[in-house]
């Protein structure tokens, strides 16, 4: 089985945001879509370590902005490589506005928003995939919207080239954290974005 097949799926790339009590929260995630027009839903799946999945589990609502190719790699910094249990996201980040539904959504590197309020929850392991019904939802701009594809080849930075080591390394294909050794664990995480081992890749350096 040639697990790269998956690597051929198209995603988007989203910064999925919610609030409870007075912090709002937010976070990257890539897999979002339309379900259904009428009525009209979506569905997005989120990660469960993520603590804006825990906040959407009890608000029950969230907003959806749709990443264009205009974002640069700090807003993937600032809402992917750290965790709202250690840091405010939204204190002093001056790229967002409240929707009609209380919650901010981002105007800068986005060309859409969309509201919405969670009607079904499936849980899927590692996952919750959230079904919910559209609410409000507006166009900021006519950007195309940025694959994870695009991400990957005109966003991320590219890795630095180190000196020969001699070393094996397995680099994380997302955000470029390596893992220094012969084995990388089965169950590994990456600590910086948290996917998994199967989205590193095994470099040895000659």
């Amino acid at each position: 089985m040639n697990k790269k097949a998956m690597y051929q799926l198209t995603y988007g790339l989203f910064v999925l945001t919610s609030r409870i009590g007075v912090k709002d929260h937010g976070c990257i995630i890539n897999t979002a879509g339309q379900v259904t027009s009428s009525p009209n839903r979506i569905s997005i799946a989120v990660n469960k370590d993520n603590l804006t999945h825990d906040v959407i589990m009890a608000s029950r609502k969230f907003n959806l902005s749709i990443l264009s190719e205009k974002a640069d790699f700090e807003i993937f910094r600032h809402f992917g490589f750290q965790s709202g249990r250690t840091t405010d996201k939204f204190a002093d980040y001056p790229f967002c506005r409240r929707s009609e539904n209380g919650l901010f959504y981002l105007t800068e590197g986005t060309n859409a928003y969309i509201s919405a309020s969670v009607e079904q929850t499936i849980d899927l392991g590692s996952h919750t995939l959230f079904i919910a019904a559209v609410e409000d939802m507006d166009v900021l701009s006519a950007v195309p919207s940025a694959t994870y594809a695009y991400y990957q080849s005109n966003i991320k930075p590219k890795p630095e080239k180190k000196a020969p080591s001699g070393k094996t390394t397995w680099r994380c294909t997302v955000c470029g954290y390596t893992y220094e050794g012969e084995e990388l664990p089965a169950d590994f995480v990456c600590p910086i974005c948290k996917h998994p081992a199967s989205d590193f890749e095994k470099v040895t350096d000659m």
